[in-house]
């Protein structure tokens, strides 16, 4: 559908545009209970955006998905460790970067293997890596006690066999 964004500024800055909207299937049920007005038509969910690319729908949208997912990790990094840059030290920011992109990637592959893959980072600190556990020494080996009523345990542990078992058989 043609739209043009910024008609209140002058003609000059005028973007000719297509306004795309996606429209979903809600697969979860209503949170409301009934006791108050919810959304009029709560089936679908509607997700719109603007392009002025000449890209067709279907890939115009894969790539503002994609461009999502992107700008979802910086906030992720800005809201962690890039919250504490600029240091004054070129060499200094370099190496914080890396060290914070080699520890986001590992906290991704982490939340795959204890299958939390949709959670967010500061989600994985909380649930996954500030693990509330007791280091005991018995026999030469170490032995971690988990809290008894801890809500991710399951997942801790799925993690942990993941980490410890056999690999996977690799397949071709």
């Amino acid at each position: 559908m043609p739209f043009v964004a910024f008609t209140s500024r002058r003609k000059a800055e005028h973007v000719p545009c297509r306004l795309v909207v996606r429209r979903v299937k809600r697969l979860q049920p209503l949170a409301s209970d009934g006791s108050t007005q919810g959304e009029l038509f709560a089936t679908y969910r509607h997700h719109a955006f603007i392009t002025n690319s000449t890209l067709p729908v279907v890939e115009a949208d894969q790539r503002h998905r994609d461009h999502a997912l992107v700008e979802q990790v910086i906030a992720e990094l800005k809201d962690g460790p890039l919250a504490h840059l600029p240091s004054g030290k070129y060499a200094a920011n370099a190496a914080w970067v890396a060290c914070a992109v080699i520890a986001f990637n590992i906290a991704r592959a982490t939340a795959v293997a204890a299958s939390m893959r949709t959670a967010r980072w500061a989600t994985l600190r909380t649930r996954i890596i500030n693990v509330p556990a007791r280091i005991a020494a018995t026999g030469r080996r170490l032995v971690l006690h988990l809290p008894t009523h801890w809500p991710w345990a399951t997942d801790w542990k799925s993690l942990w066999s993941t980490a410890t078992g056999p690999p996977a058989a690799a397949t071709t």
